[in-house]
């Protein structure tokens, strides 16, 4: 199982990890088995992290669309040029 480290909560290194499994598996003519395993338990340690992570910054999104309408109902309108209708973008 993957141990939680600072760079394993990044979403990028996750998924370029996943794809190096992905092809180590597709490259294979005959799979070891006992690699094969350790190669399944690192991906689902990182699948499991990776929604983790995933949940957390869906949660910042919608804390960032929140204070974004508080500061619209606070001023009674928005305001002229780059205001943007949160509520159209898909969270």
């Amino acid at each position: 199982m993957i141990k939680e480290k600072s760079d394993v909560k990044n979403l990028n290194n996750n998924l370029k990890r996943l794809s190096e499994i992905t092809y180590w598996f597709d490259g294979q003519k005959e799979i070891d088995v006992e690699e094969g395993l350790k190669k399944v338990k690192e991906a689902v340690g990182l699948i499991k992290v990776s929604k983790k992570r995933l949940k957390e910054i869906e949660n910042e999104f919608e804390e960032v669309k929140k204070e974004v309408e508080l500061e619209e109902d606070d001023n009674g309108e928005k305001e002229d040029g780059d205001a943007v209708d949160v509520k159209n973008i898909p969270f």
